[in-house]
C-alpha cells in the first residue's frame, strides 16, 4: 500500500485518475512501461494484479483523453472492477487530505486502504453506498424503465440506494413502490457487482409482481412499462448486472409460458 516514485522501468496496467475520471489514450487502459507512457517521476501505488501484471494507480489529471470508466464496461470483468477501484481510491485520497474532526493533514495507511490522522488518531476508510437493483416479472413480461439519469433510449430494471436502518428486502419494496407503485413478492437474491458511479455496491434481485397499477414517478423515470420477453426495447450492455437480471428473467418468462401451455418462439 506504499506509494513509490516511478523510475520508468515499472511495467503493468496504468490507472491514471482524477476527479472521478480515468486516462484512456486510444479509448483503452494503457499497458506497458512507465517510460512508454511518460509516467516516470510520478508517484504510483500498486492496487492489484490482472492477467499476471501489476495494476498501478496514479492520482493526477492528464492534458487529454480523460474519460469515464464506463468506457471500459465491455472489457474483462476483473479489469473493469480494478479500474473502478482505482477511480474510487483516487477520489477517496483526494477528498481526505485533511481530517474532518481536527483539520490535521492526513497520511495514507501502509497496510490497508485507509487515511490516518496523526493529530486525533481518527481513521477514514473508503465509503461504499449499498444499492439494490431488481428485475420484476409479471407472467411473461418484464418491468423496464427509462431512468431520468440515463441518456438515450435504453430501458433497464429498477434500482435505488439503501437507506439508514433498512434491510435489503425493505429497500426493494420501498424503491419499487416509490418509482412504480407496484408491489412485489418472492424476492430472490442473484448476485452483486461493484459499481464505481461514484462508489456503489449493487446487490441484484429478481421478484414477481404482486399487485398495483403501474404509475411511473416522473421525478425518477421518463417512462416505464411491461414488456413481453421477446419484444424488448434497447437494453443495458452485456457485462452489467442489470443485463444479467433481464436475461435471467427472460428464462423464467419462457418457463411460465411452457408451464401454461403457451407457445415459445
Amino acid at each position: 500500500m506504499q506509494q513509490q516514485t516511478l523510475n520508468g522501468d515499472e511495467y503493468g496496467w496504468w490507472i491514471v485518475s482524477h476527479d472521478n475520471l480515468i486516462w484512456l489514450p486510444g479509448a483503452e487502459l494503457p499497458q506497458g512501461t512507465a517510460a512508454q507512457w511518460s509516467l516516470q517521476g510520478k508517484s504510483a501505488l500498486q492496487i492489484g494484479e490482472w492477467d499476471g501484471l501489476p495494476v498501478w494507480l496514479i492520482q493526477c489529471a492528464m492534458e487529454s483523453d480523460m474519460g469515464s470508466v464506463r468506457q471500459l464496461i465491455d472489457c474483462d470483468k476483473e479489469l473493469f472492477q480494478l479500474a473502478g477501484r482505482g477511480v474510487q481510491l483516487a477520489e477517496f485520497y483526494r477528498s481526505h487530505r485533511f481530517c474532518g474532526y481536527c483539520g490535521h493533514e492526513m497520511t495514507p495507511g501502509r497496510a490497508e486502504w485507509v487515511c490516518l490522522c496523526p493529530g486525533c488518531r481518527q481513521r477514514y476508510y473508503p465509503q461504499i453506498a449499498p444499492c439494490i437493483i431488481v428485475a420484476i416479472r409479471r407472467r411473461d413480461e418484464i418491468l423496464l424503465a427509462q431512468h431520468q439519469r440515463h441518456r438515450g433510449n435504453m430501458y433497464t430494471v429498477l434500482a435505488g440506494f439503501v437507506e439508514v436502518g433498512e434491510t435489503l428486502e425493505q429497500t426493494v419494496a420501498r424503491e419499487v413502490m416509490e418509482e412504480s407503485q407496484v408491489r412485489v413478492k418472492n424476492l430472490r437474491y442473484i448476485s452483486s457487482q461493484p459499481w464505481p458511479f461514484p462508489h456503489s455496491l449493487m446487490m441484484a434481485f429478481t421478484a414477481e409482481y404482486s399487485g398495483g397499477e403501474l404509475k411511473p414517478d416522473p421525478k425518477e423515470l421518463r417512462d416505464a412499462g411491461w414488456f413481453r420477453y421477446d419484444r424488448l426495447p434497447l437494453l443495458p450492455p452485456a457485462g452489467t448486472v442489470a443485463r444479467r437480471l433481464i436475461e435471467d428473467t427472460i428464462v423464467h418468462c419462457r418457463q411460465w409460458r411452457e408451464e401454461n401451455g403457451e407457445s415459445v418462439d
